[in-house]
């Protein structure tokens, strides 16, 4: 094995947090994804310092191969969205295939960047831009894990509209809505 596939196999043993920040319930399991070295690392730390196991790779195909060999369940996907052999979003469609369950947290510096236009709350995928704090980061993470997709887009429903949620957007979003109502009538 050589020092890349090592590296994209590390799970982290949560360790002693940091004061004020609690361990989540369970130990959820995510991987990262970003083909920054270091930007990696910071984030790796944080979110191995909030309580959670991490899974790192700094690219589209580290992330397959570390998913496939996990032994856990991942929960959460936490990545880029311009990585140097597939973006962001399609790797999240398609380990959603293997676990449809798998929730989605997109990072870029390009706020405009056309995949995370495309990426929407009811695709369960998340949109952090960067730069961003710690404490936004774990907040974003807590905020996929402790909700189903639809309470996500319902808070974010709840939001005032802005110019950073575009009108089709809303509207696909109720058209969504209005599909899972009448299944559950």
């Amino acid at each position: 094995m050589n020092q890349t596939e090592a590296a994209s196999e590390i799970i982290s043993q949560p360790f002693p947090l940091a004061p004020g920040i609690q361990a989540s319930e369970k130990q959820a399991t995510i991987l990262l994804v970003e083909d920054e070295a270091l930007v990696r690392e910071a984030m790796f730390e944080t979110l191995v310092w909030a309580g959670y196991r991490v899974l790192k790779a700094g690219n589209a195909a580290e992330a397959r191969a570390a998913f496939r060999r996990c032994k856990r369940v991942v929960e959460l996907l936490v990545t880029d969205v311009v990585l140097p052999d597939q973006n962001g979003k399609d790797l999240a469609e398609g380990l959603r295939e293997i676990c449809p369950d798998l929730r989605a947290i997109l990072i870029s510096g390009y706020p405009e960047h056309a995949v995370t236009r495309q990426a929407s709350i009811e695709d369960g995928m998340l949109y952090l831009p960067k730069p961003f704090s710690a404490d936004s980061l774990v907040q974003k993470v807590r905020l996929a894990l402790a909700q189903e997709t639809n309470d996500i887009a319902m808070q974010m429903e709840s939001r005032p509209k802005s110019a950073t949620q575009p009108a089709v957007r809303r509207r696909r979003l109720n058209r969504t809505r209005a599909a899972t109502a009448r299944d559950s009538s």
